[in-house]
């Protein structure tokens, strides 16, 4: 089958952007020749500094004719209604329509649509020149007289169809003066000379002899194998960086690795301030020595030449900017070292974190407060808490994090342990803002556990208070992050922590920010303490245990409606955890409609509490009785929910014992006083395969009870005592979980 080769040869294209062109490249090709009814095996992109590249193999020859009927409005319809359906239909006039007759509709126009088929070639010809007049470049730009927009200066267009066995055909189209061909050109300076090109192994090899490495993949494994072998031979390791091998790759054709040294003076400078140095500056590799773990003065060079020289003028050009850049660290570092971190924290109270959440200082102040309070939740010293989020910040003005912002928190833990501090304070200082992404480790030591939860708790409720929510896929202040931090941060650690706790702590220092909800605070006065329950699920379990007393508190501020937004506030923000868990634990293979079922509790905000509770019910439901009794509990809702629906009444109360007459009913209203019993016990202890346990005692006289009983019964009152017995297992079952929620 016929394979097709496209190539757009232009000026260089920025590295970050290559990847997802090529990938850009190949969908809108597909999609468009799939679209025009053209059927192909696979496709491939690639990429390199000056080209994108596209083979799309066993495509069909062309497409194949086809023929739609399309149906009209009615014979003697309105002339705007007849316009539509012959504009839709690609129809000069209502002639050239046909009237089919139906016997209960009547007479109606039927548009018969018939397109031929069309090579491929003819296709690929039209479709071209409007996928690259709209690619979707992050930025663009047009050069001399030419209106043609593309992300560098475009010289050249190849593309050739045609099957193995025979010499392919150039699929002919233009753009803005740039004609389609079968000529190429290899690499700008070692083989600039223009050659012609046949299909892609054709393409591939010529390229390769032209000094051009075609496959991203492959320059990457070429770059990381030889600086491997180069420091090997030296006895070193090469610090390894797939961003900067990524963008490397894409900076070289024609990869070719130098090794180049620095003065061994600078190795007094932090490991990491070396690394970003010569990696922002000058886009090298360092490496390590293994017999201390530290940097050694070596670092790893690309060119995309071979030099006549060995690459002796290269290595010395960059020796001779890493010398300099080196000395600019130098001087940051020992000019930090000249302060205290404290004594820069009035320098904070001057930089803004957010117009609306006040400044840098003002967040540390927040930060110090929360960590006192958060300490003893965490079995932290509250002292070193307290110590650690007032220097957390301190490491922003000075010049090293100014220069590499990527350095925050690094560089406060390393200035931290040069100026004495306890080993815990300066740990917590650099991990306080960890984890940064899925693969990144938690703080485990309670001091940076305590200053971590401080810092993104703030962020989230800050910017929650101001209505700076997260939309959709935007997330500028990165909240979603901040949200599964603390979650991960529990989980991993094993912390018996309350959201709502946590959130009640943070009352006091956010209440400023919180916009009033006055004619919703209005309506709340005259509240009971049912529309409190009904309007604050989440609040519920603290009605239960404190008596109403949160009740009060809203009457007692009836002059401040910003405490009734802020329990709104914070009634949002728990929901929003409970989103963010839902993600975690899906992540983690928990499936969804467990999570739903034990959400669906009310009070559900002790995230380790929740994530066993749904480990147990996944356990449970994966054994026979398990599975049996969830089949049992949905039959009865099904039943509950039918007669429930028809009466218009929700079915409650306990069911008469005089009205238990078989032995199947009497037999399952003692196993659920018995079941409740023992879950509420066990829930009581924390023990989930305990109130598993207990659940699973319901099976058999819940199978038994189907089996004997007609639960609908002439007998209003025996019919009314069985489906309260219904609603009885349906009770003790959501005393584990709502298993309406379950699927199965």
């Amino acid at each position: 089958m016929p394979d097709l080769l496209l190539e757009l040869f232009s000026e260089e294209i920025p590295a970050r952007m290559q990847r997802r062109a090529a990938e850009d490249l190949k969908s809108l090709v597909t999609n468009a020749l799939v679209e025009a009814g053209v059927t192909y095996e696979g496709a491939k992109a690639f990429s390199t500094p000056r080209r994108l590249a596209l083979h799309i193999a066993g495509l069909t020859a062309g497409s194949k004719p086809t023929r739609e009927e399309r149906k009209g409005p009615r014979v003697g319809s309105p002339e705007k209604a007849l316009e539509g359906f012959l504009r839709g239909a690609g129809l000069a006039s209502i002639d050239e329509a046909q009237v089919v007759s139906d016997p209960k509709k009547g007479d109606f126009y039927v548009a018969v649509i018939e397109k031929p088929g069309r090579s491929t070639p003819d296709i690929v010809a039209e479709v071209m020149p409007g996928i690259i007049r709209g690619f979707p470049w992050p930025k663009s730009m047009r050069w001399g007289g030419g209106q043609l927009r593309w992300v560098r200066p475009l010289h050249s267009i190849v593309a050739t169809f045609g099957p193995e066995t025979e010499e392919p055909e150039v699929v002919p189209f233009e753009i803005d003066g740039i004609v389609s061909s079968n000529t190429t050109r290899g690499h700008r300076f070692l083989a600039p000379d223009a050659f012609e090109v046949r299909r892609l192994e054709d393409y591939a090899d010529k390229l390769e002899k032209a000094k051009v490495v075609l496959d991203a993949d492959r320059r990457k494994d070429i770059i990381v194998n030889d600086a491997r072998n180069r420091a090997m031979a030296l006895g070193l390791e090469l610090v390894e960086d797939e961003g900067l091998l990524e963008e490397v790759a894409g900076l070289v054709e024609w990869p070719v690795v130098l090794v180049g040294s620095f003065d061994e003076a600078f190795l007094e400078l932090p490991d990491e301030v070396i690394r970003l140095t010569i990696r922002a500056n000058q886009k090298c590799f360092v490496m390590r020595d293994p017999a201390t773990g530290r940097l050694s003065n070596r670092f790893v060079a690309v060119s995309n030449i071979v030099a006549s020289d060995g690459g002796a003028t290269i290595i010395a050009g960059n020796e001779k900017v890493i010398r300099a850049r080196l000395s600019d660290a130098r001087f940051f570092w020992e000019t930090d070292l000249k302060a205290p971190l404290e004594s820069r924290l009035p320098k904070l109270d001057s930089v803004v974190f957010h117009e609306k959440l006040g400044t840098q200082g003002a967040r540390v102040n927040r930060l110090e407060a929360l960590a006192r309070e958060i300490a003893p939740l965490v079995g932290a010293d509250v002292e070193k808490a307290a110590r650690a989020a007032r220097l957390a910040k301190a490491d922003l003005p000075t010049q090293m994090v100014y220069e590499f912002p990527e350095l925050q928190g690094q560089m406060g833990r390393t200035y931290a342990d040069l100026q004495g501090e306890d080993a815990s304070v300066a740990r917590a200082i650099e991990e306080h803002y960890k984890p940064q992404g899925p693969s990144d480790a938690v703080p485990a030591d309670p001091v940076a556990v305590a200053v971590a939860l401080a810092d993104k708790l703030d962020l989230l409720t800050g910017f929650w208070a101001i209505d700076e929510k997260p939309t959709g896929s935007k997330d500028p202040f990165a909240l979603r992050r901040a949200a599964l931090g603390v979650i991960r941060i529990v989980l991993e650690n094993g912390l018996r922590l309350r959201l709502q706790d946590l959130l009640t702590i943070l009352e006091s220092t956010h209440q400023q920010f919180v916009e009033p909800h006055q004619s919703d605070y209005d309506r709340s006065v005259q509240w009971t303490e049912e529309d409190f329950r009904r309007n604050f699920p989440n609040y519920a379990f603290k009605v239960e245990r404190q008596g109403g007393r949160l009740v009060e508190y809203i009457r007692a501020h009836q002059n401040n409606a910003k405490y009734f937004g802020y329990w709104r506030l914070t009634e949002d923000l728990l929901s929003f955890f409970a989103d963010r868990l839902k993600v975690h634990l899906r992540e983690q293979g928990a499936r969804h409609d467990l999570i739903d079922a034990v959400f669906a509790l009310e009070g559900q905000d002790d995230l380790l509490m929740v994530v066993r509770r749904v480990e147990a019910l996944g356990a449970f439901l994966a054994t026979e009785d398990g599975a049996n009794l969830l089949a049992g509990t949905k039959r009865g809702a099904n039943i509950l929910r039918a007669e429930e629906k028809k009466d218009g009444v929700a079915i409650s109360g306990a069911p008469h014992a005089d009205h238990l007459a078989e032995p199947a009913e009497i037999a399952l209203a003692a196993a659920i006083d018995t079941a409740r019993s023992q879950i509420r016990d066990a829930l009581s202890r924390e023990d989930f395969a305990g109130a598993m346990t207990a659940l699973a005692g319901l099976r058999a006289p819940v199978d038994r009870f189907f089996d004997d009983i007609l639960v609908n019964a002439e007998d209003a009152d025996l019919r009314l005592n069985r489906l309260r017995l219904l609603a009885e297992i349906r009770e003790a079952t959501r005393e584990v979980a709502d298993f309406s929620k379950i699927a199965g």
